[in-house]
């Protein structure tokens, strides 16, 4: 039977966050979006704004919040290179401190809590593909660490909260999404070269161009953490959520200028510090546990996203 929930989404306005609360708002319940929007936008929730069911609260989750409601997913922190980069310690703060408050909150009221982590916490794998019980190979002290640690100690700080607690959690380890609502430019590489594409811009490859990735995109992704949430309580994941289909940097920019027409040309450039060789989920366990996998084929995925992203640049030509 259905029961209508408030529910808190941290990072609301975020690329993620926003296609979370468009999807708990349409299965009916109560969302309020929580945002400090040093990376979200009210772009982002605009279509959201006047639904009568949606709320949106300026706040930053380093500092706690005193509000009740029946679930918290907690999606707040900048997720992109150039924006965890640019000021790392209130990524660590954010990461940090955002669990700790969220995870007291979640204590207070006997919440259900979602944490959004990352593969990330893998570093630069030396097993391939990923299973959650290897535990990485992460540099503790290199540029992306505020990120990639940060992320690993929010991990620690759920698990110590379910057994000293007994809070009731998840956690998903989310891999490479993309989708509508990407930053311009937000470093991303699906979102790079498709604007470079767009641009008739060179395509900047870093590195080789060999190395890795598998993409899953946001409405495949969202399913799966939605899924994971209203799974049986003895289910705390880690669970990776993730596209397991492969695919080179460099076939990744030919296939977008296939499907954008383009003229571009590739860039080559150095391959930035810990940037990891391969990075692809095992969601075997997701498949057992909550019946998911990716539905929606990159190329399909890629022209939702170049659409999105040819109807922005030209709204702001």
């Amino acid at each position: 039977m259905f029961k209508r929930k408030r529910i808190l989404v941290t990072g609301g306005a975020g690329f993620l966050g926003s296609h979370l609360c468009e999807r708990l708002l349409a299965d009916g319940h109560d969302v309020l979006c929580v945002d400090n929007f040093y990376t979200g936008t009210r772009d982002n929730i605009l279509q959201l704004l006047d639904n009568k069911r949606f709320e949106l609260m300026r706040h930053d989750v380093t500092f706690p919040l005193y509000i009740e409601v029946d679930e918290i997913y907690n999606l707040a922190c900048p997720a992109s290179p150039n924006h965890y980069q640019h000021d790392p310690v209130q990524t660590t703060k954010t990461s940090v401190h955002g669990a700790i408050n969220m995870l007291g909150l979640a204590k207070r009221l006997r919440a259900r809590i979602f944490q959004a982590s990352t593969s990330e916490v893998y570093g630069d794998p030396t097993v391939h593909p990923q299973t959650e019980d290897y535990r990485g190979h992460v540099n503790p002290i290199g540029p992306r660490a505020c990120y990639d640690e940060g992320k690993r100690c929010a991990e620690t700080l759920f698990f110590d909260y379910r057994r000293q607690h007994n809070l009731n959690i998840r956690v998903a380890r989310i891999f490479n999404t993309y989708g509508p609502r990407m930053h311009v430019n937000d470093g991303r590489v699906v979102s790079n070269f498709i604007v470079q594409a767009l641009r008739g811009e060179p395509i900047t490859i870093y590195g080789s161009g060999r190395q890795t990735r598998a993409f899953c995109y946001v409405d495949d992704l969202i399913e799966g953490i939605v899924r994971l949430m209203r799974t049986s309580d003895d289910v705390t994941g880690p669970v990776n959520l993730g596209n397991p289909v492969e695919i080179s940097i460099g076939e990744l920019a030919a296939r977008i200028i296939a499907l954008t027409g383009s003229r571009s040309q590739l860039h080559t450039a150095p391959l930035p510090e810990d940037d990891p060789v391969q990075r692809c989920p095992d969601i075997s366990l997701a498949g057992r546990l909550i019946d998911w996998k990716p539905t929606i084929e990159l190329n399909q995925g890629l022209q939702r996203c170049i659409a999105y992203f040819d109807d922005l640049l030209r709204a702001s030509a």
